[in-house]
């Protein structure tokens, strides 16, 4: 089978050294940029969005029943970074309104993002990033506005069609109950270390919303658990717009079989697998930042086309699972797993 060019192995950050991921976790605030949180009128209605940072500019779009606060470590690392970060709390959430009724769509959250971008004067294109659901309202933002995405980054995004139910049977998204969906979601944050550290920042945003406007809380839930973006990703795939999937081995909020669905779609992206679970970026926000660094500086070329018709052979390749017939050693390009996270991650 001819070798397949693997554009993420050059993701390789340098180890942190112990002493100084102590210090950084010991002093988060004191060694840390500064969002700041602004107020605007985005088609007449409350706005907030967090802002810091000079550089290359990145939209970052936030996940289910949250904000921006929850967000703040690792915004404020790509802030460090070299990034300029903007950071809306979408409608119903964190403090902005609610979309009319009759605009509570994916195509209505990402109509509303142009609205924000034209508001604020956001540069265009712009690198977005969108976690978890945010990842659905970027990928209908990036086909819906042609201008506004230069690169997409889906990090544990939601969007694939396929859920595997718990007799291990793969059915459609939309049958997935949202008991399930929290279920999952409660898991993720409780193993390890990390529940002293995500926890709290995560309840700073969730009980606020769910006390100011639990109705729109649970509608983002039904849109996360129906939505179905394939058309789009094909859409996004042809256009050939630089997109990098980002999954976590443990995460069981965005199962393997979501993302794989999600990965089909796309055809063959720049696909990166990284150890943790759904919330892995809030509890280790270092790799995160060289994360999302090496993507911008990745030429924006497009992704390349796929010339071997065995599509979910190279598919498997890209996500870093064993392809019979290849050894563990060619099979890890596009895993990005620095010498330090071990530790990090519990693993």
């Amino acid at each position: 089978m001819p070798q397949r060019r693997d554009s993420l192995q050059r993701f390789q950050p340098a180890a942190v050294p112990d002493a100084a991921k102590a210090e950084e976790e010991r002093q988060p605030e004191r060694r840390s940029p500064r969002l700041r949180w602004r107020s605007i009128r985005v088609d007449g209605r409350t706005a907030r969005y967090a802002v810091g940072g000079r550089g290359p500019g990145v939209l970052f779009l936030h996940g289910w029943g949250l904000g921006g606060h929850a967000y703040a470590r690792p915004l404020e690392q790509l802030i460090r970074m070299g990034m300029r970060v903007y950071s809306p709390a979408l409608p119903g959430l964190g403090g902005t309104a609610s979309l009319p009724v009759e605009h509570r769509t994916l195509a209505g959250y990402a109509r509303w993002v142009d609205h924000f971008a034209d508001t604020i004067g956001l540069p265009r294109p712009i690198t977005v990033v969108g976690h978890s659901f945010g990842g659905g309202v970027a990928i209908k933002a990036a086909h819906d506005l042609p201008d506004l995405a230069e690169r997409l980054v889906l990090v544990n995004s939601i969007g694939g069609s396929a859920w595997t139910d718990g007799r291990g049977v793969v059915r459609a998204m939309r049958e997935r109950p949202l008991w399930d969906w929290g279920l999952h979601l409660q898991a993720d944050l409780f193993p390890g270390r990390q529940v002293t550290r995500v926890l709290p920042v995560i309840l700073r945003d969730a009980v606020p919303n769910l006390l100011r406007n639990p109705t729109a809380v649970w509608e983002v839930a039904h849109l996360a658990r129906t939505a179905n973006l394939a058309a789009e990703l094909t859409a996004l795939a042809e256009r050939r717009l630089p997109i990098f999937v980002v999954w976590s081995k443990r995460d069981t909020v965005i199962p393997e079989s979501a993302f794989m669905s999600l990965h089909t779609a796309l055809g063959d992206p720049r696909t990166i697998t990284v150890p943790g679970g759904h919330t892995w970026l809030m509890y280790h926000p270092r790799a995160f930042g060289e994360l999302i660094t090496n993507v911008i500086r990745e030429p924006v070329t497009g992704p390349p086309p796929s010339p071997d018709p065995r599509r979910d052979e190279v598919g498997q390749r890209a996500v870093g699972t064993e392809v019979p017939g290849t050894s563990a050693s060619e099979n890890t390009g596009s895993e990005y797993h620095p010498p330090s996270w071990g530790e990090a991650f519990g693993s």
